[in-house]
């Protein structure tokens, strides 16, 4: 029988919950020995019962679980401002790493975490579950034999709206920065939709466990919330190849919709529409290929790292893959500045109780124009939209840029 696995999890709330309930499970079989918990806050967890009944430790914070203890595998669901430190402390204390998306807030905290990696000898897997999937791996095999010829364009087209209790739910929701001043940059393509983000890099690869990088960014933020930064964005990115990225995201739509994501090659096409929808691909000659649903297994991430453990083979996504994601959201960042508020006019409230939220009038028809004329927001002379500058990221070297 292969050797149980030991693990420490920090942050047991929000996804975290997820990942303890699946560590249950894997405790049960004999795959994993919880040998601790990390959360600042603990009982605000719903899992923190069951923790006290099977008797695991919870620390405070991650320091102080290595001052008594060891793990072979550290699991980072913490806010992602903690990040890049937790993952370079646990590489240091002999750990490999699951690290939730996004890897880091900035592309510095990123490097920190390679350079810590290289130095101890053990992986980073980040936690983009779709780079885990048996589906998404199989398309993006054939993307790499040639099959679809070279990537030309890819659009993407998110509308899923966040309510007030979603920005209220903890202390850097939407923030920029948290009170050490230490970056969040929480935002749309910095959390929620970075999945999507990543998901487009990641396919557009090179290699399989690596992501295309963005070269430029021009970059539109705009903000219905009160917060302080952006609750929708719109970009226009270049990547490796000459490939074209059009990214239209936001969290105060009138009505859901997507992801919608269209990849444009020489040869065919892929499509996704919907979580819960197959991968489809369809080529010239009228071929086409149902590739699955990506969505599905959304723990494979975490089953895969525990056998990584023991078999010592390295992540299908590391942090390689996920720098393209953080690299392109600091250039929004920089590209487009301060995020502009949306005309009160513009902005109504919707719902009640847990459901109450913000909708901007006439957002969901200005991101379809967007869409299917591959334009940003300002391009079409919306009057709310403000046009940002256009950043090179061919070496860019820390955010935010001096430039």
């Amino acid at each position: 029988m292969s050797r149980t696995v030991s693990v420490v999890l920090s942050g047991i709330g929000g996804m975290g919950e997820v990942y303890l309930e699946a560590l249950f499970g894997e405790i049960e079989r004999g795959r994993v020995r919880l040998a601790g918990a990390v959360d600042p806050h603990p009982q605000r967890s719903s899992k923190f019962g069951r923790l006290k009944e099977l008797g695991i430790p919870v620390f405070p914070d991650l320091e102080g679980f290595f001052s008594l203890g060891a793990a072979d595998l550290a699991v980072i669901s913490s806010p992602h401002q903690h990040h890049a430190r937790q993952t370079v402390l646990s590489l240091s204390r002999g750990c490999h790493v699951l690290c939730e998306k996004p890897a880091a807030a900035t592309v510095q905290e990123v490097r920190s975490m390679i350079e810590a990696e290289r130095r101890t000898g053990r992986w980073v897997a980040v936690g983009y579950q779709w780079s885990f999937n048996p589906a998404f791996q199989e398309l993006k095999r054939d993307i790499l034999s040639g099959r679809f010829g070279r990537p030309r364009r890819v659009r993407l087209l998110y509308l899923w709206s966040r309510t007030f209790a979603y920005y209220a739910r903890n202390a850097w929701a939407g923030r920029l920065r948290d009170e050490t001043g230490a970056w969040i940059l929480d935002s749309p393509a910095h959390n929620a939709m970075a999945h999507d983000l990543h998901n487009i890099f990641f396919l557009l690869g090179a290699k399989p466990a690596s992501g295309a990088l963005p070269l430029r960014v021009t970059a539109e933020l705009y903000r219905a919330y009160a917060v302080e930064n952006c609750d929708t964005a719109a970009a226009r990115i270049e990547a490796e190849g000459g490939v074209e990225i059009l990214f239209l995201a936001t969290h105060v739509p009138e009505a859901d919709r997507g992801p919608l994501c269209e990849f444009e090659f020489e040869s065919g096409t892929v499509r996704i529409d919907g979580r819960t929808n197959p991968v489809l691909a369809r080529w010239a000659d009228g071929t086409a290929k149902d590739y699955g649903i990506p969505d599905a297994e959304l723990l494979r991430k975490l089953d895969l790292s525990i056998d990584g453990v023991r078999t010592g083979a390295l992540p299908l996504c590391g942090l390689e893959a996920a720098f393209s994601e953080v690299l392109c959201m600091n250039g929004l960042q920089d590209s487009a500045g301060r995020a502009a508020g949306f005309p009160p006019a513009l902005v109504r409230e919707t719902g009640t109780g847990p459901d109450r939220r913000l909708a901007v009038a006439g957002l969901d028809e200005a991101f379809q124009a967007c869409f299917e004329t591959r334009r940003l927001p300002s391009e079409l002379g919306r009057p709310w939209a403000k046009p940002g500058r256009t950043v090179d990221l061919t070496a860019y070297g820390e955010f935010p840029s001096p430039l």
